[in-house]
């Protein structure tokens, strides 16, 4: 499951995992987005399957209904859930619009932890329904049921989650957050087979830089003094990575900057 799915990081993803084999349940408020991936996602891959579950992932009835709809389309709770809708927002503590900080937390913190702490109760459910039919449901052929079937939560942080950045500070404090959301619950779900991981792309281009409100002038000379910059298609391929490795395997903590970034 993926959510901001409709452009940039979060396409990048639900076409990479796709492309792993992987069913896949997409998100984002623009469902004419999402009928869209779900169309090239078919036409890249014969057998594809996508479903669409559209709305706003901060609000809790829309975090129902995506994990409701890879149940009901898969026949099993998501064992992978990437946590990755977010918005950014230029300009500091001192400089950045002062209207749009509630909204910025609410999308970038409050539905994160929403949908993290959902799908952590789903999948421990599922681990346990898994060991109380002897492993059957996780084809573990005798294995624990963590060990037969790895469960991930995929957080998508920032590289200014990790260090401060005068230039994004109000969007890099939301991002500290999530930081921290995902460390906590890595090392109160990681002993009972439940991977948290965190994702801190540097510089992407996509259309972020847009709604953040970004200087188009200013991007442009970081795109020309730093340069190539990241593409969404990167920040997937190290989400399939992750995804992939065998169930006693965790990486954790993945930050992936352009080679010539050299702050933040």
């Amino acid at each position: 499951m993926v959510t901001g799915a409709s452009a940039g990081i979060g396409r990048a993803i639900a076409m990479e995992l796709a492309s792993r084999g992987a069913g896949v349940v997409v998100n984002a408020r623009r469902r004419e987005r999402l009928e869209e991936l779900t169309g090239a996602i078919r036409a890249a891959h014969e057998g594809a399957r996508v479903e669409v579950a559209a709305g706003d992932c901060a609000e809790q009835a829309t975090i129902d209904s995506m994990l409701d709809t890879a149940r009901r389309a898969f026949g099993r709770e998501a064992d992978l859930v990437v946590v990755n809708a977010g918005r950014g927002l230029s300009g500091s503590v001192m400089t950045s619009d002062t209207s749009q900080w509630e909204e910025m937390v609410r999308t970038n913190l409050l539905g994160a932890a929403r949908l993290m702490r959902s799908a952590g109760e789903r999948m421990l459910a599922d681990l346990e329904a898994a060991k109380a039919d002897g492993g059957k449901s996780g084809g573990g052929k005798g294995k624990p049921a963590w060990l037969a079937r790895p469960h991930d939560i995929i957080t998508l942080g920032s590289v200014v989650g990790r260090h401060v950045s005068p230039f994004s500070s109000m969007y890099g404090s939301t991002k500290f957050g999530v930081h921290g959301l995902a460390e906590g619950q890595r090392r109160e779900l990681g002993g009972r087979g439940i991977r948290v991981t965190v994702i801190e792309p540097g510089f992407v281009v996509s259309e972020f830089q847009q709604v953040a409100g970004y200087d188009p002038a200013w991007f442009e000379e970081r795109v020309a003094a730093i340069g190539p910059m990241l593409e969404p298609g990167d920040i997937a391929r190290a989400v399939g990575f992750v995804a992939s490795q065998p169930a006693h395997v965790h990486v954790s903590d993945v930050l992936v900057r352009p080679t010539r970034q050299e702050y933040p």
